[in-house]
């Protein structure tokens, strides 16, 4: 995209680069309005209730006060927006109806507040956003028309992709998003690694892909939450998260349909990888909305080592997709 005369990129304000993208009216309305809503969810982690919501949602997991808002505050944005047809919530237990009809309407997949255990210990927690065209949210992450995330931290920042580009905009002291960062791309191969999980259940070939890690000298740089950790692999352009499969859950811990596919998405756009250990996470057909998956993801390089090392040194690993090269 290129800036009007005398106009910096940071006066770029979201809509108007939506506008640019080559995307549909609905499409740039429905991105507006998941924007508008994180600005009350800012606010309601700044000032809310830090304590359980007496529920628990579809995964047996106690809910906090601030998830079940963060979730009613997207739900009723999404709802109301008009260009929404079905909904799928980390909180919620089934997919939510809008409207009969997908006729240029969309379905959105979304976690509404991830990693908001860590919010009464002030640290960085994010809404993770999926779309999809029309009415089916169980189908491969690779079909998404839309992906997003929006980081409260130090800066409100908000990360998107519409298929051309991964861009970074960052909320101003009016609560509007201008841009900062334009085609963030990331680096081959990177010094950072953000490993979760409990390293003691490992299995073989993680363990051994981590002492090559730490033989290397990379950096553990790991918060517990997964869009910060996401975000730094991502705005340094260089390094590798991961969630392996542990003993006792061989399907790690985090959800295709909310997290995984959304940041897979992104990260391939900016010409990283993101694997389960044997194919693309954008690959996965998922048949459940709890369905979870074991992810590595950030530079290809490092993501290619990573499989390989779990699967016995094997280099025959499906990595391509259609948006990297290779």
């Amino acid at each position: 995209m290129s800036n009007a005369p005398g106009t910096s990129k940071f006066q770029i304000d979201l809509r108007r680069h939506l506008r640019a993208q080559n995307i549909c009216d609905n499409l740039v309305h429905l991105m507006c309005e998941i924007a508008e809503a994180s600005k009350y969810v800012i606010n309601a982690v700044r000032t809310g209730d830090l304590g359980v919501a007496g529920t628990s949602n579809l995964y047996g997991e106690e809910q906090l006060a601030l998830d079940v808002l963060s979730d009613r505050i997207m739900r009723k944005r999404l709802i109301h927006s008009g260009v929404v047809c079905n909904i799928a919530s980390e909180e919620m237990d089934e997919i939510y109806q809008c409207q009969a009809s997908a006729d240029g309407l969309y379905s959105v997949a979304y976690d509404p507040l991830d990693g908001s255990s860590l919010v009464d210990v002030n640290l960085a927690v994010g809404t993770i956003v999926s779309i999809y065209a029309g009415c089916d949210l169980l189908q491969p992450g690779r079909n998404q028309v839309a992906a997003m995330y929006i980081l409260y931290g130090p800066r409100v920042s908000l990360v998107y992709t519409v298929g051309d580009g991964v861009h970074e905009f960052t909320m101003n002291n009016l609560m509007e998003f201008t841009l900062t960062r334009e085609n963030v791309k990331m680096a081959a191969e990177g010094n950072i690694y953000a490993p979760g999980g409990l390293r003691n259940k490992y299995n073989a070939g993680d363990e051994k892909f981590i002492r090559h890690l730490e033989e290397k000298g990379c950096k553990l740089r790991y918060s517990g939450g997964f869009v910060p950790d996401i975000n730094q692999v991502l705005m340094k352009g260089k390094g590798l998260f991961m969630y392996p499969a542990l003993n006792g859950s061989p399907n790690g811990k985090l959800r295709v349909l909310f997290e995984l596919n959304p940041m897979a998405f992104i990260i391939e756009h900016a010409g990283g990888a993101a694997s389960n250990g044997s194919i693309p996470i954008l690959d996965i057909v998922p048949e459940s909305l709890d369905q979870r998956a074991p992810i590595y993801i950030g530079c290809r390089e490092d993501v290619k080592t990573a499989t390989a090392f779990v699967n016995g040194g094997k280099q025959e690993v499906k990595m391509e997709g259609s948006f990297v090269n290779g």
